[in-house]
């Protein structure tokens, strides 16, 4: 998936843009931690990003959930913030923080008025070195339940949401790390221990095994020294151990399906495709535009406008670190048709676009439109300190490179309407998916 981009109208007569610059400081304290520091003094703001290199892929069989988990834990106080304090200190300087958690890492942010900067690296610093001071049974307790209700509200109970659930099971076999969703699954979070909860944090949650980017307005030579008195007395720790991923592969058409209270039936057509930064996911971020980004694309088009026989119709290169899927999902509009009925017109008119653009390469306005729309993406989110400060972290985590602005820029400006096309022929072939089918269930 397409992380920071800047791109420019094609064409060869038209000059090179500016380059990219966003230079930063980046050091390693005594103790493994890495920082990353870029400033920007156009607002008095500054964000602190923390990225630990650690999620769901991460776990193991019979112990999912605990990355989702630990993220929830990391806000209920540590050695020297109260339960509670950790929101209300932020809050009265004019503050703000969340974090997330991927299949394959977790991000913290603090964003606070350059003068309060010395509150977020406390914070950070404290619930590094001293955050199982405080974890008790009781408060795994308490965390558990919040994310078991989390799963029942985002999957369980919503419609549709256990597709997603059901779909990489169906796509990874057992002991590969996207198997399993990253909220865990119900019998993982009730089995979980106290102490299996402190050993998951020993092994991530180290200074070698994080990285924190701060963006914004500070001096970097002054914040350096504040950096190393917060972070000082963080104990060394292991990095963590490298991921084995199992091959895997579509061979066939897979076809599933499954009942949900749902008032109209949904298709999810979904391919293996590239890990993000390699050959092919560049190209296949532009598929998705070119097919269903925005009105003007060809299935919203064609489905939703001209046919009118669909409510929505979406289409996305999922990309992460240990391989990708491509996905396109469909919904029909109310009609008499039986439910798989509506899907299979659907899927039909769906794979007579996609050979369209198999056989014939993307027009020069189409590949306008979605390198203007990447563009636009890119510049909203360089707009603020926190996307500058997630960006860095994500290059790092990514290339070993926090300034890989103009390399990312590089990978689609090189395309071509050819390679879309060609990309589409690779990795997209209509015998070679998971065709996964969600449909009403009867009614009472």
């Amino acid at each position: 998936m397409l992380g920071a981009l800047v791109s420019v109208p094609l064409g060869a007569h038209q000059s090179a843009p500016k380059a990219i610059n966003v230079p930063y400081n980046m050091f390693t304290l005594k103790n493994g931690l890495t920082v990353i520091l870029h400033e920007d003094h156009s607002v008095p703001v500054a964000s602190v990003n923390v990225w630990y290199k650690v999620g769901s892929a991460d776990e193991k069989p019979g112990r999912t959930g605990f990355a989702h988990l630990f993220e929830h834990l990391m806000f209920e106080g540590s050695g020297h913030v109260k339960e509670g304090d950790f929101d209300n200190f932020l809050e009265a300087a004019g503050g703000s923080n969340n974090a997330s958690t991927s299949n394959d890492v977790t991000d913290y942010y603090i964003d606070v008025p350059s003068n309060a900067i010395d509150l977020a690296l406390f914070l950070e610093s404290d619930r590094l070195a001293y955050l199982l001071d405080v974890v008790t049974p009781a408060m795994v307790d308490g965390q558990r339940d919040v994310v078991k209700n989390e799963r029942r509200q985002s999957y369980e109970n919503a419609p549709y949401g256990m597709a997603e659930v059901r779909i990489p099971e169906i796509l990874y076999p057992k002991n590969h790390p996207y198997h399993w969703p990253v909220v865990g699954y119900m019998e993982d979070l009730t089995a979980a221990s106290a102490e299996d909860v402190k050993d998951f944090f020993r092994r991530f949650y180290t200074p070698s095994n994080a990285v924190v980017a701060i963006a914004g307005d500070f001096n970097s030579a002054e914040l350096r020294k504040r950096i190393e008195y917060w972070f000082a007395d963080v104990k060394p720790g292991p990095s963590a151990p490298p991921i084995e991923v199992p091959p895997v592969e579509i061979t066939k058409v897979i076809k599933e399906s499954m009942t949900d209270q749902v008032q109209l039936p949904r298709l999810y057509l979904t391919w293996l495709t590239p890990r993000e930064m390699s050959p092919g996911d560049a190209e296949l971020d532009v598929v998705a535009n070119v097919l269903a980004g925005g009105k003007t694309s060809r299935l919203y088009k064609r489905l939703v406008y001209d046919m009118q026989v669909a409510q929505n119709v979406s289409a996305a290169q999922d990309s992460n670190q240990l391989g990708s899927q491509f996905r396109i999902t469909v919904t029909p509009k109310p009609s008499a048709d039986a439910p798989e009925l509506a899907l299979d017109k659907l899927k039909t008119i769906i794979d007579e676009e996609l050979q369209k653009l198999k056989d014939t390469p993307p027009t020069d306005r189409e590949m306008q439109r979605v390198m203007n729309g990447l563009e636009s993406t890119f510049y909203s989110q360089m707009e603020r300190v926190n996307g500058q400060a997630r960006q860095l972290n994500s290059y790092f985590a990514k290339t070993g490179n926090p300034d890989y602005f103009n390399e990312d820029l590089a990978r689609y400006r090189a395309l071509s309407a050819n390679d879309i096309s060609a990309a589409a022929r690779r990795w997209l072939p209509a015998d070679k998916r998971l065709e996964f089918s969600v449909l009403p269930a009867a009614k009472k």
